[in-house]
């Protein structure tokens, strides 16, 4: 199979979706790579290093025009979508549920999309997705704390704060891998830590293996409602597979925030848990609204491309292979992890939270 490696050129995207050793595997299983040119620059790999491992350079409108397979890391932007040709695979991120007018154009598009963050393994968890979800998780926590500065517009607060000085009270909705990595984070800098979340299970686990400066809550309404009112940073960090993220703070929690706090809403990719929420950039990421800093930035782990690329590229490389080996019809038949990843198959719907979502 002809695997193409393209250069992301989502707003200050730095990651690609595969490296040298990657490259080398690849080819070794017989298979033809093409790497846009400059494509690992934001990653510290140059085209040298891609070459000597095997890839063959090549400018963008060829890569796309001859690749079987496309590998990415984010969804494709518009000007990436027209390069797409009919039957053609793209293995990558999409969040489709976040954006029907992506879903439409990759329907039309008539490829087939695979998406990291629905790829599922029989034990519930999401392969594809923790490596970026432990990177985001401790970003959230190092984002907010630097937009709780004066000058940043925040309150001025220190997260640790010093001795005689309160630390920073930091919630977090949703205790999974980001939930998880953001109460690691923010414990380890001082902060007063809250985790809520509706599974009791799962914050028992948090309660074992979490500092004694994290407390969990089960969450509701009402939970959610006091909790966010004395919060200085907040991380929604709630995931559904496939599925929009429900927004479980309201506008009316956010206005009961105090004034300079900060929202980093890590389930933006998915619609945003924060109902004040919209996507930012990283050339422009936040915005105030009720006197709450907001960031909510759609590809957190982009900015640090060398740990985020190596992370991501660990975890994708072994279901890669599988997929180009035998085509995704022996995949998805052979790999009932693979098969959950399917989301468009030439054009037409077929993971079930999107066909609930946008029906057919």
């Amino acid at each position: 199979m002809i695997i193409g490696i393209p250069k992301e050129i989502k707003d200050h995207e730095y990651r690609v979706a595969a490296v040298p050793g990657g490259v080398e595997e690849m080819t070794h299983a017989g298979h033809r790579v093409f790497v846009e040119k400059g494509a690992g620059t934001g990653s510290g790999i140059s085209d040298r290093d891609f070459h000597q491992a095997g890839a063959r350079l090549v400018g963008r409108k060829e890569l796309f025009s001859r690749a079987e397979m496309i590998l990415k890391v984010k969804e494709p932007q518009p000007s990436e979508i027209r390069l797409l040709r009919k039957g053609q695979i793209v293995f990558g991120y999409f969040h489709f549920a976040a954006s029907k007018e992506l879903t439409r154009a990759i329907q039309k598009s008539k490829v087939t999309a695979l998406a990291y963050e629905t790829l599922r393994l029989p034990s519930g968890e999401h392969p594809l997705l923790t490596p970026m979800s432990e990177v985001a998780g401790k970003m959230a926590v190092q984002e907010g704390a630097k937009y709780l500065e004066r000058s940043m517009g925040g309150k001025g607060i220190l997260l640790g704060g010093v001795a005689g000085v309160k630390p920073a009270r930091v919630v977090i909705v949703g205790g999974g891998v980001v939930g998880l990595n953001s109460a690691k984070a923010a414990a380890g800098l001082g902060a007063s830590v809250t985790v809520l979340d509706v599974n009791a299970v799962r914050l028992r686990h948090l309660e074992e293996i979490l500092p004694k400066n994290v407390t969990t809550l089960v969450s509701n309404r009402r939970v959610v409602r006091e909790e966010t009112a004395k919060a200085d940073l907040l991380i929604g960090a709630v995931y559904v597979e496939g599925a929009r993220a429900p927004s479980v703070v309201s506008e009316a929690m956010v206005k009961g925030m105090k004034p300079g706090s900060v929202i980093v809403d890590v389930a933006i990719d998915q619609g945003g848990c924060v109902a004040t929420a919209r996507p930012t950039s990283h050339s422009r990421p936040v915005y105030v609204k009720w006197g709450v800093v907001h960031y909510c930035v759609t590809n957190i782990p982009g900015a640090v491309g060398i740990t985020s690329t190596y992370a991501l590229t660990n975890a994708t490389l072994p279901y890669a292979l599988k997929i180009a080996r035998g085509g995704v019809r022996r995949a998805v038949q052979e790999n009932e992890d693979i098969r959950h990843g399917l989301n468009i198959d030439h054009g037409a719907l077929v993971h079930p939270a999107l066909l609930a979502l946008y029906g057919a």
